[in-house]
């Protein structure tokens, strides 16, 4: 799926962005607390909405000749000082009409990067560059030496409203994350905040990661961040954010992520497709502080769907890829058995809240359908200040260790044995404990009868297999969970599934 033309590209459109010309003035002084003050005294103001920075001409680009454009490699930020990081530059245009400060940060030092049609190519399709003053960049990305030594990946975009995306070793761009969520599928619409601008540390020779601020802003909020970036087999990223209200928030997500699910193994919708599969993410796992670990596949439903998974104490949770093999997707083209999951660990204690899973209905792969959040209990109301810290990490398992019980691999619905009556046959990796007892498939349903809850090794992967039927009652939702264990000892997270008739 091409960035930008997901649940983000519909989002862009509408979203606030950056207000040109905020980058900092000259060479000034530098620390995280300037961005926090920047932030405090922005919420201190009443939200204005920032002016199209563009000519009318690059406010109409297509999307063909938005990709016509280039950063030139040559011109990218650290390269002539051989540097293990770079910073290219995405031209304003497009979607991305209202352009970012973006700052470059030298001995404590800040000092503003200026937009130059010198650092991009103009395509045939584009022809000229824009005439007239541009000040700052649509976003920006980081190259590194992620798959090889030799070579700078592309490893981190920050690019449109507050979304940003990273990969890990060996994989492609899928699942993106923001900053924010501000009533996501809640009546009266979505509001999008924005990073308006930014400020790049200068990496030290043989520095294993680099650090980037950014301040945001929108009707609601403001709110300044820090990113501590490291590649490797899973690129992680340590995030700090303070949160100034400015007016009360109905629903405020915290550490979103955004992927795409058109179909699956479990759901197929009616796609006739030669595809088996056709998503970026295919569930979403929370761990909770208390040892208790979900698992819930995604599904393309007919209406939105929102599910509200609550805890005291929340260890995790991410949108996952958990299906790596080439022949669940048969697509030379997308790729998508190296998507990256994205995991999120809070650093300190969150309090009380719900990771919020929010799925909405779509017929297109070009467009991200999936959104998952942290919601907290309490209220957030005018004049509060908010701290979050936690741990990002992307990559074919994000998540880390997984000791300590077996996950579910392939979940797959069909017929019953009754008429009315569905089956479900859940497939289960290999236990990290060995045992010789039988195997015993724990379901429950939050209405309908449950028949014929059966487990077994599965003879092929050396895992489990589990198969029940659902007999419903009524026409509204079931609540279904499954787990398996071996007398009183769990082997297997909880598979969590909400059948709708």
């Amino acid at each position: 799926m091409a960035w930008g033309m997901g649940l983000c590209a519909a989002s862009l459109a509408c979203a606030q962005q950056p207000k040109a010309g905020t980058a900092a003035k000259a060479s000034s002084g530098f620390s995280a607390a300037t961005v926090e003050e920047k932030a405090r005294a922005l919420a201190a103001k009443p939200y204005q909405e920032p002016p199209v920075g563009v000519p009318p001409s690059f406010e109409k680009l297509t999307y063909d000749q938005y990709r016509d454009i280039r950063f030139r490699d040559a011109a990218s930020l650290w390269r002539a000082e051989g540097l293990p990081f770079r910073a290219q530059f995405f031209h304003p245009g497009f979607f991305y009409t209202r352009p970012v400060g973006v700052n470059v940060v030298e001995g404590g030092k800040a000092r503003p990067v200026p937009f130059s049609t010198d650092q991009f190519t103009y395509g045939p399709l584009v022809g000229n560059p824009p005439k007239g003053k541009v000040n700052g960049f649509a976003g920006f990305r980081l190259n590194a030496p992620l798959n090889t030594k030799d070579y700078y990946d592309e490893l981190v975009v920050f690019l449109g409203a507050s979304y940003f995306r990273a990969l890990g070793k060996g994989n492609l761009y899928g699942l993106s994350a923001r900053g924010l969520a501000i009533d996501t599928a809640q009546p009266g619409g979505e509001e999008f905040p924005t990073f308006r601008e930014f400020w790049l540390e200068t990496p030290a020779k043989g520095s294993d990661s680099v650090v980037v601020h950014a301040l945001m802003d929108s009707p609601s909020v403001t709110g300044a961040y820090r990113f501590a970036i490291r590649p490797g087999e899973r690129t992680v990223m340590d995030v700090e954010s303070t949160v100034f209200v400015r007016k009360p928030v109905r629903q405020l997500g915290v550490a979103p992520l955004t992927s795409m699910f058109l179909f699956g193994e479990n759901d197929r919708g009616g796609f006739d497709d030669f595809r088996p599969e056709v998503h970026d993410s295919d569930g979403i796992s929370v761990w909770m502080k208390n040892g208790e670990k979900l698992w819930r596949p995604l599904k393309n439903p007919k209406q939105i769907q929102t599910s509200s998974f609550h805890t005291d104490g929340l260890a995790g949770f991410g949108l996952l890829q958990r299906d790596q093999a080439f022949s669940s997707y048969e697509d030379l083209e997308a790729r998508s058995e190296r998507r990256p999951g994205a995991w999120v660990e809070p650093v300190g204690d969150w309090g009380a809240g719900s990771v919020r899973l929010v799925e909405l209905p779509t017929r297109e792969e070009i467009h991200d359908n999936i959104v998952a959040f942290w919601v907290p209990d309490a209220p957030v109301q005018a004049g509060a200040q908010l701290h979050f810290a936690y741990r990002l990490s992307w990559g074919f398992n994000p998540e880390g260790v997984k000791a300590g019980g077996s996950t579910v691999a392939a979940t797959r619905v069909a017929a019953g044995s009754k008429p009315g009556a569905r089956r479900f046959v859940l497939d289960f990796t290999k236990a990290s404990t060995e045992g010789t007892g039988p195997v015993e498939a724990v379901v429950t349903a939050s209405r309908g009868q449950v028949l014929h809850p059966r487990a077994e090794v599965h003879a092929v992967t050396g895992g489990f297999r589990a198969a029940f039927e659902l007999m419903p009652d009524g026409e509204g939702p079931v609540e279904l969970r499954c787990f398996l264990k071996r007398g009183s000892e769990t082997l297997t997270e909880t598979w969590s599934y909400l059948w709708i008739p």
